[in-house]
């Protein structure tokens, strides 16, 4: 992807006005996405005893059924950053934090394009349908401050290929602080790897860095054991056969069509496009759709490449149809306009949307069981243990603490596979489902209003449990008593 000549060069301030044009769906997206209950509330928890306890936890205790036993914490830091965000600024700074993240990787992402000859229109265009394709995987957790290094790392090695030797110092710090802040931060050494066997840049200096992003990536509570645990994530068939985000991605829809559609494109374009390819990019391309096609989280990694090398494929073709020099340049009214712009999308701040009482997504997503959980604490006397809707775990780690849970959405770190099929027997209400209760002596469940109607349905037909609460969320039952009558 060779940086495209043109016969003009757009004013900074017209560039400028549609990096902003592109950024604001963007951004919007990203202050008006809601809390989904499946990780972001533990990570709260996790991230306030850090603090609390000077140390990363190495011992489970947010269940009662592996109490005591190790656990691993690899995103410490991002749990960290959360609850301080958190606690200094609620939902509203979390939501902005998120906006900064996706707006640092989309932006660096239009950057890149405009490297490959893209001119500021195109790149716009190619970012922001990247972005709409990729928006579900804006969920607050760990994972979103890997996006802008992700960019960063792709785009400083393929400076490296094209021969700016110096950008790939760089690789270090960015590795220290991704091994702290994601499991995802391997990717910097399979991209680096692909370089060094079919980049053209100096290899020995690419080498050593390397060996030296390795070397810090050590620097982290677990020590070598982040390499073997995160191997192990990997391969866990947990992740694999319980968590949908693992599942290979389907054509099901608008985002996932325009994956698809993407990926199947990039061929053709790439044969009648003036521009070729090398052979470095085809492998990243090759890899990154793999992995894309592997796993639904691993989608907007993907998408990410598409766009950029979309943009080296259309370049000779933008020029000539769609970036043509505008006729007059204003500077200052571009400038003042792209930042007006920039500035339109706080208006989707949870404090704005307040304050102007403007009608919008709520802030927590509606499977989120808030009321329920406020009820359940104000019953103390209710006996345990407590079983609960996977995706309730989460919430429940961090608003009640006083109520360990059964399991969680922890997949490759802490529970067994077993765990997740006796969860499974009682969430479908498999013909054992009050057996496998009994033996865990469980007392208390709150199960999904929506989620779990045969578990509902025969929990309501049973002699043996009290409806003590529900909602349109969740519903909340007790282990019949001798003598007791429900209420």
């Amino acid at each position: 992807m060779e940086k495209a000549n043109t016969s003009y060069q757009h004013n900074h301030s017209y560039s400028f006005l549609w990096l902003a044009i592109g950024l604001l769906p963007l951004l919007l997206i990203a202050l008006l996405l809601p809390v989904t209950p499946q990780d972001y509330w533990w990570y709260l928890r996790l991230g306030q005893d850090i603090l609390k306890a000077g140390h990363v936890p190495t011992v489970e205790t947010y269940s009662f059924t592996y109490a005591g036993q190790p656990t691993v914490n690899h995103p410490w830091l991002s749990a960290v950053i959360l609850w301080i965000v958190y606690l200094y600024g609620g939902l509203n700074l979390t939501f902005l934090l998120r906006a900064i993240c996706i707006g640092a990787a989309y932006g660096m992402l239009w950057v890149w394009e405009r490297q490959c000859g893209a001119g500021p229109r195109l790149a716009s265009i190619l970012m922001v349908i990247a972005g709409l394709a990729g928006s579900s995987n804006w969920s607050i957790r760990p994972q979103m401050f890997a996006y802008p290094l992700f960019v960063l790392t792709l785009w400083l090695l393929w400076k490296w290929h094209k021969g700016d030797n110096k950008v790939i110092w760089t690789l270090p710090v960015i590795s220290l602080f991704w091994a702290n802040l994601h499991d995802s931060f391997v990717l910097v050494f399979l991209l680096g790897v692909a370089a060094l066997i079919f980049g053209q840049g100096e290899r020995k200096a690419l080498l050593l860095s390397l060996i030296t992003s390795f070397i810090v990536t050590l620097i982290n509570p677990q020590g070598i054991n982040l390499w073997i645990s995160n191997f192990e994530s990997a391969i866990s068939p947990a992740s694999r056969n319980l968590s949908v985000e693992w599942l290979p991605p389907t054509n099901l829809g608008w985002q996932m069509n325009i994956f698809f559609a993407w990926i199947v494109a990039l061929a053709p374009l790439a044969s009648f496009s003036t521009r070729r390819l090398s052979t470095l990019e085809w492998v990243w391309f090759i890899g990154l759709t793999w992995m894309s096609l592997s796993g639904i989280r691993y989608v907007v990694w993907g998408l990410l490449l598409l766009a950029a090398i979309s943009a080296y494929l259309l370049s000779d073709w933008d020029g000539l149809w769609l970036d043509k020099p505008p006729a007059t340049i204003h500077p200052k009214f571009n400038f003042i306009f792209a930042i007006l712009l920039l500035l339109i999308s706080l208006v989707a701040l949870p404090w704005s949307r307040n304050r102007l009482d403007i009608k919008s997504a709520p802030l927590v997503s509606p499977d989120t069981p808030i009321t329920a959980t406020q009820w359940l604490s104000e019953h103390p006397e209710l006996p345990g243990p407590l079983w609960s809707d996977l995706s309730f775990s989460s919430y429940l780690i961090f608003a009640l603490p006083s109520r360990p849970i059964w399991v969680d959405t922890r997949f490759e770190r802490t529970y067994p596979v077993e765990q997740y099929e006796r969860y499974i027997e009682i969430a479908s209400a498999a013909p054992d489902w009050q057996e496998v209760l009994d033996q865990e002596n469980i007392n208390l469940l709150m199960i999904s209003a929506s989620g779990e109607p045969r578990l509902s349905e025969v929990l309501h037909n049973s002699n043996n449990w009290c409806k003590q609460y529900g909602d349109q969320t969740a519903l909340i039952f007790s282990r019949r008593m001798p003598g007791e009558t429900c209420p």
